[in-house]
């Protein structure tokens, strides 16, 4: 597979200013503030494009091995409803409420997947 989200963060990080633009005294500093905040703009839509790729892939794994519309911590089906809205879900609505209230933001992951940080419910 081809990484685009690869190819777009290198050409906005390459794209950042060198020398005395980088410090903002060879342009206005308004200016300056406003090109660092839409290199993180950038960056941030980049990374969640990478993540939202990632569970696609993992989503189609789960098809291949037959798992799919499964929920990973409780073994429960998934309804379709919420299989409509989020394709790529891994678990049920309860099993993410519950991940969410222990761990906030932070994704579940099985312990055997890259990513996994030890995290637990």
């Amino acid at each position: 597979m081809v990484d685009i989200t690869s190819d777009k963060a290198e050409d906005t990080l390459r794209n950042h200013p060198e020398g005395s633009e980088a410090t903002g005294s060879g342009m206005h500093q308004g200016d300056a503030g406003s090109d660092a905040y839409d290199r993180d703009l950038a960056l941030n839509i980049l990374s969640k494009e990478q993540d939202a790729l990632y569970e696609i892939e993992e989503a189609l794994s789960r098809v291949e091995r037959g798992s799919y519309g499964v929920c990973e911590m409780s073994s429960d089906q998934i309804p379709k409803e919420r299989l409509e809205a989020i394709p790529f879900c891994r678990l049920t609505v309860q099993c993410q409420e519950k991940w969410e209230n222990r761990h906030g933001k932070n994704r579940y992951r099985r312990p055997d997947e890259v990513g996994f940080a030890g995290l637990t419910l």
